[in-house]
């Protein structure tokens, strides 16, 4: 197995009973590292840069990030807690420095790019995937367009534009990677799996069989099982990477629909939406049980943590609610233009902006002190997926707004 080396910028309820299983593990090999200077060599491929200050420590794959003190560029605002301490205002990783930022809208057969502070169009990429969402790629030097119902995913270079030749990965329902950079990570709904796949060939190597489809994902703390929540099922899996099995799982009371979830800044738990009973349950990371459900607003889907890491927010039914980390409460709750459950698409480089995107066509952002509207416009088609490129972090780990 091949390996590469990257460079990154440094209300109570009842109790659910968990089945825990035993993991096993792999050990793999490493192979040299090509050098070349940031923008230069393929999309996709790890980046070193030379020829000036390094800013970030090295980072190899299988000993895990780099500590969040040796991740701190100049100017930037690292965010509380361990988990998202790396991903604070205007932390931007190398291998995207000059990258304008940009709004990639998932619509149908291609995806529009917009410029997010006049909301004119700048491109539009033909994938010819059917794109759902577009997800960045681990080491944020290319994207992914995943198109959920022909099962496609395409590569996009962030810096030459080029579309890579589409891979067939049938049933695809998101895309993943794994904190150390070595696999991809695809949830499949026909059949019920986890794939695990190469990061830049998407060539298959192996499969996780699911009790129930996966459908949203996230890490654990030290980086070793991936949570998925499996809305059709009412449940929640934990999967261990290594040694590619489920270790654990949880079914949600009856009637519950689980969406998105994120893991706290802390790593003690994880927040999993529930559109049915609006709001979202706690799961404690460890014990992997349900401890808490807080509720926000019926319909409620998405997530997206703020840049300081201090809060959650919660978008769907209709308003934006915010969490407070802290405390695990309500602290903010604002209507959105028109209503509905908008997709995520992330906060913005500065922390200042949330960006939604509406089926109606609808693309805005959020004030994120005030849930006031700052910018909109209407696009052509039905957005299903929105993403913010590139935002802070050393790394990606996919979905959206996924980054360490």
């Amino acid at each position: 197995m091949g390996a590469h080396e990257g460079r990154s910028r440094a209300a109570a309820v009842p109790l659910a009973a968990a089945l825990v299983l035993t993991g096993g593990g792999l050990a793999g090999c490493e192979s040299p590292v090509p050098f070349y200077r940031p923008g230069e060599g393929a999309p996709g491929r790890p980046v070193i840069g030379l020829g000036g200050p390094a800013p970030y420590s090295s980072v190899r794959p299988g000993t895990g990030p780099a500590a969040p003190e040796e991740a701190v560029p100049l100017g930037a605002r690292p965010a509380a807690g361990r988990v998202y301490a790396a991903t604070g205002a205007g932390m931007i990783a190398p291998s995207v420095h000059g990258v304008p930022e940009r709004l990639y809208v998932a619509n149908g057969q291609a995806v529009d790019m917009l410029d997010p502070r006049s909301l004119r169009p700048v491109g539009r990429l033909h994938t010819g995937a059917a794109a759902s969402r577009v997800v960045p790629s681990w080491d944020l030097r290319r994207l992914w367009a995943a198109g959920r119902v022909n099962g496609v995913l395409v590569s996009v270079g962030v810096r030459s534009g080029r579309l890579g030749l589409p891979v067939n990965v049938t049933g695809a329902a998101g895309l993943y990677f794994t904190p150390d950079g070595q696999d991809a990570l695809v949830l499949a709904r026909r059949p019920r799996r986890i794939d695990v796949r190469d990061p830049q060939t998407m060539l298959l190597k192996a499969s996780v069989p699911m009790p129930c489809t996966p459908g949203h994902a996230d890490f654990t703390l030290d980086g070793a099982s991936l949570v998925t929540t499996c809305a059709s099922g009412a449940g929640i899996g934990r999967v261990h990477l290594a040694g590619r099995r489920i270790t654990g799982t949880i079914r949600l009371p009856h009637g519950a629909r689980p969406g998105d979830l994120r893991l706290s800044p802390d790593g003690a738990a994880f927040y999993v939406t529930d559109s049915v009973n609006g709001g979202v349950w706690l799961v404690d990371a460890r014990r992997f049980i349900l401890t808490r459900f807080v509720p926000t607003a019926p319909g409620a889907r998405g997530l997206a943590v703020s840049r300081d890491a201090r809060r959650l927010f919660v978008v769907g039914g209709g308003v934006v609610a915010a969490i407070d980390f802290a405390t695990r409460r309500v602290t903010s709750q604002w209507p959105l233009p028109g209503g509905g459950s908008p997709a995520v698409g992330g906060v913005s480089s500065d922390g200042t902006a949330l960006w939604l995107a509406d089926p109606t066509g609808l693309v805005y952002a959020v004030d994120t002190q005030t849930g006031r509207v700052l910018r909109k416009a209407t696009v052509e088609g039905r957005p299903v997926g929105l993403s913010v490129h590139p935002q802070p972090g050393r790394f990606s780990l996919g979905g959206t707004g996924l980054y360490r």
